[in-house]
């Protein structure tokens, strides 16, 4: 291998797997392996796609609703994950840092825990109704299990001694949070932040199955019940295509807030 060629291949390599799946997508399309009803080939799906996001709303079904879905999707998300975030973070450090405090709390969260996201949607509904509060509601409940579990095990394995030498300069027990724990612990915080977010996508289909207007999830529901097949795949790519540059978007702004962020690939 030449010499630079190799950061070349490196960047490449993400890629390698997805046109691979393309590539075998195609192949079943072109021989009629399964049915186009039932998976549409790739030209037909990138034609869905743009119809999509560039068409002239109005014009044709789904045509020029990306726009309104996306930004609908993107606030039940956000806020869905904030709420998580503010609840997590904090009570993932005090876990962390005390054994009362994980006493207390480890029984319940983990029994919360062990129900499916599913059979929280009837009571979100009754409570909540239809709409925005449902869709915040399951996200933020989703999202807080793996950043709180995240946020104390990386605070728990913090060597005690840090904390000491902390205290014996002068650090105060909040101000050591963030100058010792916070950095220390930062590879689990980002991974549970991580795991948070992209369990927000998940469940954001959950909530909007339940007949909201606009959506991505809304889309897939509102497609599976014409039979638009292409259009439940588009769907399904623009959630996974926003998920990761959303993924992205977390990675960069913990390094730029968090110097101990900037140290991890």
């Amino acid at each position: 291998m030449r010499e630079g060629s190799g950061p070349v291949v490196l960047r490449l390599l993400p890629w390698l797997l997805p046109a691979v799946l393309l590539a075998a997508w195609g192949l079943v399309g072109a021989t009629g392996w399964m049915p186009g009803y039932l998976l549409p080939d790739p030209g037909r799906i990138a034609g869905s796609f743009s119809l999509y996001l560039f068409g002239q709303a109005g014009s044709a079904p789904y045509a020029g609703r990306f726009s309104i879905d996306a930004a609908a999707s993107l606030a039940r998300v956000s806020m869905g994950f904030a709420a998580a975030v503010l609840l997590g973070v904090p009570l993932g450090v005090l876990s962390g840092r005390s054994p009362t405090v994980q006493s207390l709390l480890g029984t319940t969260i983990d029994g919360v825990r062990a129900v499916p996201g599913i059979s929280w949607l009837p009571l979100a509904m009754a409570w909540f109704g239809i709409g925005l509060g449902t869709t915040v509601f399951l996200i933020a409940l989703a999202a807080f299990f793996p950043i709180y579990l995240n946020t104390a095990s990386g605070v728990r394995c913090v060597d005690p001694i840090l904390s000491q030498a902390g205290a014996m300069m002068g650090v105060g027990p909040l101000r050591s949070v963030w100058t010792i724990l916070m950095p220390a612990a930062m590879p689990q915080i980002l991974a549970g932040l991580r795991l948070g977010l992209g369990t927000s996508w998940a469940y954001l289909v959950l909530g909007e199955l339940t007949g909201v207007p606009n959506g991505l999830g809304a889309v897939i529901m509102d497609a599976r019940m014409l039979g638009r097949v292409d259009i439940i795949i588009v769907g399904i790519v623009v959630i996974a295509v926003m998920g990761r540059l959303s993924d992205l978007l977390l990675t960069a702004s913990m390094r730029a807030c968090f110097r101990s962020a900037r140290r991890l690939t």
